[in-house]
């Protein structure tokens, strides 16, 4: 399979949104309330062209690449959980969107909670997979750092690979060359090779402990919360999924079997099953 297939029968847009001064690509599809797609760390918005087809049946879909990452600009300071948020509000407000459901991967699952619990007028439903930022961990954190730097300051392609392979249970089946070479290209562009440092400031433990989602943030989450969860998840073990579930008020967490920490995109007609059947308990 490759982004093409995955696309092929889905009319979409790909353009570039000025949102506050930063300039933001975004995959914009379907019709409908507006759900706003983010990825995680070193990501872009290529992780859900699994999950768009089937989501543009029913949404204004919106999948983005986060500031500083994939082909949107970057800004000359660390990108911190405050100022991820405001991208977000500013590409909401560039749409003229009010309120938005968020499907938020990872680090972006992060941004999406903290946005929900600081700005819930903005926030309609909320959709965490495999979210980041409720514990620090030295090693996973390292090894986010140390995989990620190595593949975008050498050329060696197969470290772009091995970067990928962290994050599936089973990347012969997931992990596409085609996904390769479009990360392999996005790390390699001197504007985010310059501000590196800026994207993994995040791995540090000073800056992430002062990130992270507080029991107290998590409680004021008042939109309804689905949380999705790969029981092989390397980034996060199952009782942080849990601990999560019981500060969001009312959530509803769902662990897939056999899946690492992209369950959108490794069990993708399972997600898209579930998550739309959420989604739409509003409509």
């Amino acid at each position: 399979m490759t982004v093409w297939t995955d696309l092929a029968d889905l009319e979409f847009t790909v353009r570039f949104v000025d949102a506050a001064g930063v300039r933001t690509r975004a995959l914009q599809a379907g019709a409908g309330e507006p759900v706003v797609f983010l990825h995680g760390t070193s990501g872009h918005l290529e992780a859900f062209v699994r999950n768009l087809p089937a989501h543009a049946e029913h949404f204004a879909c919106h999948a983005i690449d986060m500031l500083g990452h994939g082909y949107t600009d970057g800004v000359d300071e660390p990108y911190r959980i405050p100022r991820y948020v405001d991208h977000v509000l500013a590409y909401l407000d560039a749409i003229g969107a009010e309120r938005a459901h968020f499907v938020g991967e990872s680090l972006g699952g992060w941004v999406a909670a903290r946005l929900a619990a600081d700005h819930p007028d903005r926030v309609s439903r909320l959709t965490l997979v495999a979210p980041g930022g409720s514990v620090a961990n030295p090693a996973v954190m390292e090894r986010i750092k140390t995989s990620t730097r190595q593949a975008v300051t050498t050329d060696d392609i197969d470290l772009t690979r091995k970067r990928l392979h962290l994050l599936m249970h089973d990347p012969a089946k997931d992990v596409s060359e085609e996904l390769v070479q479009v990360r392999h290209a996005i790390y390699h562009r001197p504007e985010f090779v310059k501000r590196l440092d800026n994207l993994l400031c995040l791995q540090e433990l000073a800056n992430r402990e002062e990130d992270l989602l507080t029991a107290e943030q998590m409680g004021r989450i008042t939109a309804p919360t689905l949380i999705v969860w790969g029981a092989q998840n390397p980034f996060g073990d199952v009782p942080e999924a849990h601990r999560m579930n019981e500060l969001i008020p009312g959530s509803r967490l769902e662990i897939f079997g056999e899946c690492g920490h992209w369950p959108q995109h490794e069990h993708a007609a399972k997600f898209d099953a579930l998550n739309l059947a959420f989604l739409r308990e509003g409509q």
